[in-house]
């Protein structure tokens, strides 16, 4: 498993709506430029709006285009607006929305907008930090219960760092060093069981340089002959630690079980070759 280096996501709370109809901005300004008509009179331009159905689907409750447009932005606008949900007030939204459209003047200047969105930036991230940490504390908690059983179980080894493992199957190959390239298929699980990571989806092997991967993993492939499989419980300070990754599957602190096959070693010629 390689290790990621990700920045977490900027909190994009101002701009969520902007977002939320920027697919529907046109591409090119239609051209309006009325005809000449036999005559030398100007022809009138066409109405977009004479035949709204022609542009229309065919949906159940919303009849025309205009309608259809407007649920399909509000739609948008939800799905950007969703995770921010319970911290916001849905009608003071709406009434926004409705006065702006109105074309009548809002109860916020765009100097306190300015002031508000900071505040809610800093409140958005400071509660992102603390649901942060009270994940990590827990998945920690969780993690040490488990491998604190698990250590007791027979054919399970822990090592001084607090990697475990089980050989499943023992082969008779050399050990990768910390330096080695490995060819390997492995499954990466939670410890509910979710798989987040499956090299044998794709039906053919992976290589890693074991400098480039979570601790837990460098140290738990040099135990392991080629032709070995193995199953690693790696700690969370040996894999992605307080972090986990952001946006993905593998949370803060989580204990992660890897099975792993080790097919073979990297001959020294090809990794070379393949760096840089």
């Amino acid at each position: 498993m390689q290790k990621t280096f990700r920045t977490p996501r900027s909190l994009m709370l101002v701009g969520a709506l902007s977002l939320a109809l920027a697919a529907c901005n046109p591409e090119a300004t239609p051209d309006t430029t009325a005809d000449a008509t036999a005559d030398g009179s100007q022809a009138t331009p066409a109405v977009a709006d004479a035949d709204e159905a022609a542009g229309a689907v065919e949906i159940e409750g919303l009849e025309g285009q205009k309608a259809q447009a407007g649920y399909m932005i509000g739609l948008q606008m939800a799905k950007s607006l969703e995770p921010i949900s319970s911290e916001i007030d849905q009608e003071a939204l709406f009434d926004a929305l409705r006065t702006v459209l109105a074309g009548d003047t809002p109860l916020m200047t765009d100097e306190q907008a300015e002031q508000v969105a900071q505040a809610f930036g800093q409140h958005m991230q400071e509660k992102m930090e603390a649901d942060q940490a009270a994940k990590a504390k827990e998945n920690e908690e969780a993690g040490k219960a488990f491998l604190e059983t698990n250590a007791g179980k027979p054919g399970i080894e822990t090592t001084a760092s607090g990697l475990q493992y089980e050989v499943l199957e023992k082969g008779d190959g050399p050990k990768p060093t910390a330096e080695d390239t490995v060819r390997v298929h492995y499954t990466g699980k939670l410890l509910d069981g979710t798989v987040f990571d499956d090299s044998t989806e794709a039906g053919e092997p992976v290589e890693f340089p074991l400098t480039r991967v979570v601790p837990g993993w460098a140290e738990g492939l040099q135990l392991m002959p080629v032709g070995s499989k193995y199953r690693l419980w790696i700690p969370g300070e040996l894999g992605y630690g307080p972090m986990g990754t952001p946006g993905g599957p593998i949370g803060p602190n989580a204990t992660l079980v890897f099975d792993v096959e080790l097919i073979g070693i990297a001959p020294p010629e090809a990794t070379a070759a393949g760096e840089g």
